[in-house]
């Protein structure tokens, strides 16, 4: 049985339930194919929490217990790490104990670059780079942002499908940058018939981290940005549109221009800061409707939303702005892509008149294309590993 190290965030992403998963559907659904897997994140001290958000010790830290929980409850509880920094103190497995692992480990599987520890970078296993924010990524690297770390890896994957042709404007850097899509473990993601068909929802941050991008002076927005083109989506289409929002409360204008246009507000700290809460909320709605951020639209990137895979997976329809995605995946039944408003609440009427048949079509698209058995293994086939 081949050995994998996985390594990401999810300490890091304490209270982000959405992005917890994104990390276990790698994770878990590798573990399905039948290999040995093992969990390893950093985090830094700044990062560490008390349950108030107020800086606080790695041992006593929200985020430590956070980790833990979810490792236990998903089956890891002897096949992880957290680490502070570089290694000075840990759970789970000791820096020494990660060391001998890397020397007899056969594949990395580092998604967005997260573990950059010495001895996993300079071991003899596979190691491979998962991008999961396509141009960030690449036009960090050809700005030379990126940590050297980079680029001791031996394959690139990313979720931006049409990075390398020629509908993408992402510069490649002279990588040769393999397509992937976001994996779903289907078990954990069962179809549910609970949720109201007339109540589209989605999980999303108003702003976050990365800020606004500008290159060659062409500026990419966030999602805010692209949101405000569709704010009035409500008072045109049937369904109550609801959004699980991570906004900050100074944002006064931009909430009280939501509410004006009928959109009903959640906190997506309370209904989904962790992997069950998240789930739920996502099989307890009707569809999804979302937009994507500038960056991964006007590029052309082809990215799609690891987000909107879940709703799919459960059976319930999507409309999402398009990215490029429409060159890869079927549209028109249980997934519709938009550019315009028209479009939008054209899916939303069409979602309307035969729910349950896109229902139907939504679960079967996340069977043939996301699967975590199937996407898995042609990653790994592609890297030239074998169970």
């Amino acid at each position: 049985m081949k050995t994998i190290i996985v390594g990401g965030v999810i300490a890091n992403k304490y209270l982000n339930g959405g992005a917890v998963w994104t990390r276990l559907n790698w994770l878990l659904g590798l573990r399905e194919l039948g290999y040995r897997v093992y969990f390893i994140e950093q985090i830094e001290p700044r990062h560490c929490v008390d349950r108030q958000g107020q800086p606080t010790d790695f041992e006593s830290s929200a985020n430590l217990d956070f980790f833990k929980k979810i490792m236990e409850k998903f089956g890891m509880a002897k096949s992880y790490s957290l680490l502070l920094g570089q290694g000075e103190r840990s759970c789970g497995m000791s820096l020494a104990e990660i060391s001998s692992l890397a020397s007899e480990a056969d594949v990395v599987v580092n998604i967005t670059g997260h573990l950059r520890l010495p001895c996993i970078l300079e071991s003899g296993a596979r190691k491979i780079y998962v991008d999961l924010d396509p141009g960030y990524t690449q036009y960090w690297r050809q700005m030379g942002l990126l940590d050297s770390s980079f680029d001791r890896h031996d394959l690139y994957f990313t979720v931006g499908e049409l990075i390398g042709s020629a509908q993408c404007a992402i510069p490649t850097g002279n990588i040769k940058w393999h397509a992937t899509r976001q994996p779903v473990v289907l078990k954990l993601w069962p179809v549910t018939e609970t949720g109201d068909p007339s109540r589209f929802t989605s999980v999303a941050s108003w702003r976050d981290n990365y800020g606004t991008l500008e290159v060659d002076g062409k500026k990419f927005g966030l999602k805010v940005h692209e949101f405000r083109k569709f704010i009035e989506l409500p008072k045109h289409v049937s369904q109550v549109c609801e959004v699980a929002l991570d906004i900050h409360p100074a944002e006064v204008t931009d909430i009280e221009l939501l509410r004006f246009n009928g959109w009903r507000i959640r906190d997506s700290l309370t209904v989904a800061p962790d992997p069950e809460t998240f789930r739920s909320y996502v099989q307890d709605s009707g569809a999804e409707f979302s937009v994507a951020k500038g960056i991964y639209s006007q590029t052309r990137s082809g990215w799609f939303s690891d987000r909107t895979v879940r709703y799919l997976a459960s059976g319930k329809p999507a409309v999402v702005q398009d990215t490029g995605f429409t060159s890869t995946y079927p549209v028109g039944e249980g997934l519709f892509a938009f550019t315009t408003f028209e479009e939008a609440v054209m899916a939303a009427k069409h979602i309307e008149r035969d729910y349950r048949d896109h229902c139907t079509a939504a679960r079967r698209l996340a069977e043939s294309w996301f699967d975590s058995n199937r996407v898995l293994d042609e990653l790994l086939a592609k890297a030239g590993v074998s169970g």
